[in-house]
């Protein structure tokens, strides 16, 4: 009896999540391969031509190639946006986590605000403005770093937490420096969580859609979100290139989340299991 509960819950439970994910995903794939009469329907149905070939070269050559450069853009982004967060939030996470007092505690009220407080649009963009970094690459990337570094600090601590003290007491032993003990001794032990950090970070900022259109206008300055833009305008919209170019922005974070799902879930509980 109770093998059958279990296995009615487990059933229930592909049931709904093959109704969340496969249904809007078959939904946008059918969309993507119709022709732009047929796709204008917004419907179900099988397609009468089959325009994938034709779609994905529309959609690539549209405003001279700009989904290339956005490409580009959202590469270059993400790496450079990924490697400080990592990095910062790591060593912030170290000194947080060993050096307990008032200013501890007070960063660390920083950075659960950081989560909690939501940003501020126009003073962001006024700042940009007087250190002369808006509508450019650089700045982008410190609105994204400074977005993202909280829950990424989080993470570190919690893993931090669970490597002794003694370790640290053996390596000063040995000569280490503060930089030595955190990169030679620390950052090696924290791979589990660094490898968390890098795809959640790397999937968050690769499909972030609101900061480029508010922080890098233009379209030498468009990532892959913003291209959504090149098919739809107030009158009308192609819908069988808009799902297309959807499906394109899709493809990079999904092969991520699939060839690393099972070490995102082993760093996000290994801090919690030894602690």
């Amino acid at each position: 009896m109770r093998a059958l509960k279990r296995f009615g819950a487990e059933g229930i439970a592909l049931l709904g999540a093959a109704v969340v994910f496969l249904v809007p995903f078959s939904f946008m794939l059918l969309t993507a391969v119709k022709d732009p009469l047929q796709s204008a329907d917004l419907d179900f149905s099988w397609p009468n031509e089959w325009r994938a070939v034709q779609n994905l070269l529309e959609v690539i050559e549209a405003r001279d190639y700009v989904l290339l450069r956005a490409y580009l853009n959202s590469t270059i982004l993400t790496v450079v946006s990924v490697t400080l967060i990592v990095l910062f939030a790591a060593m912030a996470a170290f000194v947080l986590q060993r050096r307990a007092g008032r200013i501890g505690s007070l960063a660390n009220f920083l950075v659960l605000a950081g989560l909690i407080i939501p940003p501020a649009i126009v003073p962001t963009i006024w700042l940009l403005q007087a250190i002369g970094l808006f509508k450019t690459l650089p700045g982008l990337i410190l609105i994204e770093v400074a977005f993202h570094l909280s829950f990424a600090v989080l993470l570190f601590r919690a893993f931090v937490a669970a490597i002794p003290r003694e370790l640290d007491e053996a390596a000063q032993i040995d000569g280490c420096t503060g930089l030595a003990l955190f990169f030679r001794v620390i950052f090696p032990l924290l791979r589990p969580v660094t490898v968390t950090v890098i795809v959640t970070s790397s999937v968050a900022v690769f499909n972030d859609f609101v900061n480029p259109l508010y922080f890098l206008p233009g379209d030498d300055n468009a990532t892959v979100q913003v291209t959504l833009y090149n098919f739809q305008s107030q009158y009308s919209t192609q819908w069988n290139l808009l799902f297309m170019d959807i499906v394109l922005i899709t493809i990079p974070p999904l092969l991520l989340f699939i060839f690393f799902n099972r070490k995102i879930v082993a760093g996000m509980t290994a801090g919690a299991i030894k602690g």
